[in-house]
């Protein structure tokens, strides 16, 4: 099941399966939602469905809106981590439990948080497939210099998550 919801960085897909969240998608136009749901039927094995009464992505929703409006600071949601598998889910897991609301970590640092000191592209890589962007907060990492990294829903989006978080100021314009 799927649903689009408009927020203050463009529309977000939503997906679900019955054991929880397992993908958001940034920019959802109609192209962007079209291609993401034939990935998401391709991985899964069927074709997710509209459904935004679902209880699952009504919740999902609520809380999005909830976070975007400054009143929630984390996300208490059903995961499927399906979509993702080995390295990058046990760096998206510690990612999700280890850095808090209103704070970063750097690449490297979280590497060594898995246990593999000197993996910092690595862990790039694995925030670059984060499948639950936003949720699995991959905003949070960033370069351990001062540079806030790349991200794949862009620069403006993580500059953004990250004013909305008080980690950075609010844009100018």
């Amino acid at each position: 099941m799927w649903a689009v919801v408009a927020t203050d960085i463009g529309p977000l897909m939503l997906a679900a399966t019955r054991d929880g969240l397992v993908n958001v998608v940034f920019h959802a136009s109609d192209a962007v939602r079209d291609r993401a749901l034939e990935r998401l039927a391709a991985r899964l094995g069927s074709e997710p469905v509209e459904d935004p009464d679902s209880p699952l992505l009504a919740e999902a929703i609520r809380q999005l809106r909830a976070y975007f409006a400054g009143r929630r600071h984390d996300f208490d949601l059903p995961l499927d981590w399906s979509l993702i598998s080995g390295f990058n889910r046990q760096v998206l897991r510690e990612l999700a439990s280890g850095v808090p609301y209103g704070t970063v970590v750097g690449y490297g640092d979280l590497a060594g948080r898995v246990g593999q000191p000197g993996g910092a592209q690595a862990v790039g890589a694995a925030m670059g497939a984060n499948p639950l962007p936003v949720v699995v907060p991959c905003h949070r990492v960033v370069e351990s210099g001062g540079g806030i990294g790349g991200f794949g829903g862009g620069l403006e989006t993580k500059r953004k998550l990250l004013a909305l978080e008080g980690v950075l100021p609010e844009p100018l314009f």
